[in-house]
């Protein structure tokens, strides 16, 4: 009897004659992608999900990794995304509020003030309504992932309240609750790609830019900025995504392998955050004035930034609002 009798191909027939059978070839295969740059919390994060949905799909499915904005920026990857050229990504909540009024929520200002209410509002009924909502966006939502809280850098001076801002060029997310933030705050925001911050820094386009920890020290902005606030006035979340008819297509048990390998790469993503941070700051320090935000400029901030909640309540809709305010307060 031949080899092709057994029912193998000719590729499997060629693999038996010069070695041996290969390995069983996947029956899914999906590009994830990113603008993350590889060794930042969430970008080894996005491996340990391939390693995780590789391994417990028994090589059914594979993933391939396209980071550090290889196929664009967050927006494109959201669009490509939404096309099924791209299969999964994690693109911050911030530019998908572009496509879903309901990702507002995550921009408003100091709603999670720590780890504690992050969790309760990301990972409860809060954080699976938005997930949800992207159905119609032709994505489908997993978890919502995160880098930790954001904090602010300029070249102009310190910032020690809302006051402070006035007039400085802020680089933003492409995304309007946090434009219509620093408008609040008296600052001139510009939104600009990742990717080109570092030079927009460094050329004076813009003068000041916010991002977590891992974001400032993977992208070397500390070394174009003078003054660093520990602000932590937003928590820097990215939704883990799919295209929708990618996800259709899985069997129940592998939407199941991919479902527990986004709350891995999820979990990873803040363990590997918190564990850097420390060592991370001390570096900053070391080229970057960094203040603590006092009690009292933090109760600036979270005064101005009042009307922004009432500007974005319409869009996110009263009633998510009013919960997520709620499970953060605990």
């Amino acid at each position: 009897m031949t080899l092709h009798k057994l029912g193998l191909s000719v590729a499997t027939t060629i693999a038996v004659c010069f070695g041996g059978l290969p390995a069983v070839a996947a029956e899914f295969d999906f590009t994830f992608a990113h603008v993350l740059s590889e060794e930042t919390p969430n970008a080894r994060a996005a491996e340990r999900f391939k390693e995780e949905v590789e391994k417990n799909s028994g090589g059914r499915i594979q993933i391939n990794i396209r980071p550090a904005a290889q196929l664009g920026g967050d927006v494109e990857i959201i669009e490509q995304t939404q096309m099924g050229l791209v299969h999964i990504a994690i693109p911050p909540t911030g530019n998908l509020a572009n496509f879903n009024e309901k990702m507002y929520l995550m921009d408003l200002p100091f709603l999670l003030t720590d780890d504690a209410s992050m969790k309760r509002v990301l990972d409860g009924e809060v954080g699976g309504e938005l997930l949800d909502s992207l159905e119609p966006n032709n994505l489908k939502g997993i978890a919502i992932w995160g880098a930790g809280f954001r904090h602010m850098t300029n070249n102009v001076r310190p910032i020690e309240g809302p006051d402070d801002l006035k007039g400085i060029k802020m680089r933003t997310l492409q995304a309007p609750a946090i434009l219509s933030t620093y408008r609040a705050y008296g600052a001139n925001p510009t939104a600009m790609a990742y990717t080109e911050v570092y030079n927009g820094l460094q050329q004076g386009v813009v003068e000041g830019q916010e991002n977590p920890f891992a974001n400032i020290h993977s992208m070397k902005f500390y070394e174009v900025q003078k003054y660093m606030t520990l602000t932590a006035h937003t928590y820097h979340t990215y939704a883990a995504v799919m295209n929708k008819q990618a996800w259709d297509n899985l069997p129940d048990d592998l939407k199941k392998v991919v479902e527990d390998a986004m709350i891995v790469g999820r979990d990873a993503g803040r363990e590997y955050t918190l564990e850097d941070e420390s060592k991370i700051l001390e570096e900053i320090k070391g080229s970057t004035e960094v203040r603590e935000l006092s009690a009292e400029g933090r109760e600036a901030f979270i005064e101005r930034s009042k009307p922004i909640y009432d500007e974005f309540r319409p869009k996110v809709t009263p009633e998510l609002l009013d919960k997520a305010i709620a499970a953060a307060k605990g």
